[in-house]
């Protein structure tokens, strides 16, 4: 059994990443921004999926000292931390000429710096214990580029760099820290786009449908599993082959 914090877990991705990891036999810290209620619903799914313990952590992710002090709390509730999954995060799209400086503040706060306060701290847990799997949840945009999306892509572009460099830091301490990127997942968003975009985007997919959080889930499991061990500072993209390699 792996103790892990799963953040912006109580919808979407991250909440397929923590029912995987609970079926795996995994403890669990399902973390949220707002939504109490839907983490704990996920923390009730966790443990009817064999997860030892699930517990459910509140915090405002675009404050420093809040971020670091998620993994502390979480390190604390589980009884340690083998797993650290940077899932959370937030949009604010407009074309850069409309975009304001709290547009792009708040989307580099929550979805870059607060995954190097996060995984700082991490890292000082890991290192005791000389193994640790951190797995940082970007997206093909960060290295396709998208349109009216700047704030955003320039994060999940950041954070493909900070993972590849914090690989080669630890790798020796028995710690791993890899990527994943999902492309287009069906979700809220996706279901409530305009058939004709849907359309469109779906040309783009050589597998012509939308991907499932479950299938970027089980994804992050293996990064975070004892046979991933010899994978390090890898991004791997979940997107139906859209990305050329």
């Amino acid at each position: 059994m792996r103790k892990a914090l799963v953040t912006g877990s109580s919808r979407g991705i991250g909440r397929a990443i923590a029912l995987e990891l609970a079926r795996r036999g995994h403890a669990v810290a399902i973390h949220y921004g707002k939504n109490k209620e839907a983490a704990l619903a996920v923390a009730a799914e966790a443990k009817e999926l064999g997860a030892p313990q699930a517990v459910v952590l509140g915090a405002d992710l675009s404050e420093a000292h809040t971020a670091g002090k998620l993994v502390t709390e979480a390190n604390a509730a589980l009884g340690g931390l083998d797993i650290l999954v940077n899932n959370a995060g937030i949009t604010r799209d407009t074309l850069l000429i409309r975009m304001k400086d709290e547009d792009w503040n708040a989307v580099i706060e929550t979805n870059l710096s607060a995954i190097f306060h996060t995984t700082r701290e991490a890292v000082k847990i890991m290192m005791r214990a000389k193994w640790g799997r951190i797995v940082n949840i970007t997206s093909v945009v960060g290295i396709l580029g998208n349109p009216g999306q700047a704030n955003y892509v320039a994060a999940k572009a950041g954070l493909i760099g900070f993972t590849k460099a914090i690989a080669k830091e630890y790798a020796s301490r028995g710690i791993t820290v890899n990527a994943v990127a999902p492309g287009f997942i069906q979700s809220d968003m996706t279901a409530n786009l305009p058939e004709n975009v849907q359309q469109e985007y779906l040309k783009q997919i050589p597998v012509g449908r939308f991907g499932k959080p479950e299938e970027v889930a089980v994804a992050v499991a293996f990064l975070a599993s004892e046979d991933a061990a010899y994978i390090n500072g890898q991004t791997l993209c979940v997107d139906g082959g859209m990305t050329p390699h």
